[in-house]
């Protein structure tokens, strides 16, 4: 993750925090706690309902802040992919393949120019996910948001055999953790990216140190769509489990696909974490465990497998530029890093 000079200089008085950005996640947690009272089942990546023999599976999701440096930087063009990937990568968790997506595009004053190439991020992200664009709404609102900017909300629903569901329940110990390489920050965490642009006196225009890029195209990069990627090694046999990493990072997302008493060991090592997260964690001089609760760290997916599958999946068991062996399940909640 960081050298340990980094986790020391990250006790001064002026790290950050997401939660200082303006975000709590245990607050999160809790409302979807309360949801879970008044409708059961409430708290998947993806919610399943029954249809025949197989099960519809429904995600919905926007992209955040992740907004604002859409307006800073213009660049309107991905950030539809972005908003695609946060629903169909929630409803493959379950094994699903998504079928359909609506989008729902809300300005005070409607720029026909620049709705057309948010809305063609969405065509796209569609294509990668092969599922249709079926429909949606726009919503102009006068006097609602500031001049230039919108608001971006997803919804996705996609099906799978009831006796296919990946639900994580055959999940035993020993049973391996691989991670999918993410592109970066995805859609997730910006409040605090914000927060750390802010502090560290760079902008969006700045180049991201030692890389070839400014700093707007490595926190604009979209949001990967793993679905036809998922969809192939679950149809090789052994996927068990699988963890979009999203807000709550490793920490959150991955215990919430175990049985109860099961927890996860992360091999900290096991991947090359993106520079942009090194940059984050630096400018911001965030804890290890904040960046892993708040980030993807550069896995955006995390399948539980079989020994056998891993195998079959990295081929010599290393690392590989598509997956990597990034942990195990072991006895015992929560995930600890080694």
């Amino acid at each position: 993750m960081s050298s340990s000079n980094h986790g020391e200089s990250a006790k001064v008085a002026d790290s950050l925090t997401y939660k200082d950005a303006g975000v709590d996640i245990d607050a999160g947690s809790e409302l979807v706690r309360r949801i879970a009272k008044m409708a059961p089942g409430i708290g998947g990546f993806g919610g399943l309902f029954p249809l025949g023999d197989s099960y519809l599976v429904a995600g919905t999701d926007g992209v955040g802040t992740k907004l604002k440096l859409a307006f800073e930087t213009g660049i309107h063009e991905t950030i539809g992919i972005d908003l695609v990937a946060m629903s169909v990568n929630d409803i493959i968790t379950s094994g699903a393949k998504p079928l359909f997506f609506l989008d729902y595009f809300a300005t005070s004053y409607l720029d026909v120019d620049l709705a057309e190439k948010v809305i063609k991020g969405i065509v796209d992200g569609c294509h990668q996910s092969d599922c249709t664009l079926l429909g949606g709404e726009t919503a102009e609102m006068p006097d609602f948001y500031a001049d230039g900017e919108y608001d971006l909300s997803g919804f996705a629903v996609g099906i799978v055999k009831k006796d296919s569901v990946i639900d994580g329940r055959n999940i035993i110990v020993g049973d391996v953790l691989i991670g999918l390489p993410s592109s970066g920050v995805h859609s997730n965490g910006f409040s605090l990216v914000r927060r750390v642009l802010a502090q560290s006196g760079l902008s969006l225009k700045d180049p991201l140190p030692n890389e070839s890029v400014t700093l707007g195209e490595a926190l604009m990069a979209p949001t990967v769509i793993y679905v036809k990627q998922v969809l192939d090694l679950i149809s090789k046999g052994g996927v068990k489990g699988i963890a979009h990493i999203t807000g709550g990072g490793f920490t959150d997302n991955i215990p919430r696909v175990f049985p109860k008493g099961l927890g996860a060991v992360i091999f900290k090592d096991s991947w090359v974490v993106p520079t942009v997260f090194k940059w984050i964690q630096e400018a911001g001089k965030i804890e290890d465990a904040e960046m892993r609760r708040t980030f993807n760290m550069g896995i955006g997916m995390v399948l539980v497998v079989s020994e056998e599958a891993a195998l079959r999946i990295l081929g010599d068991g290393y690392g590989t530029n598509m997956a990597y062996r990034i942990g195990k399940v072991v006895n015992g909640e929560g995930v600890s890093y080694q």
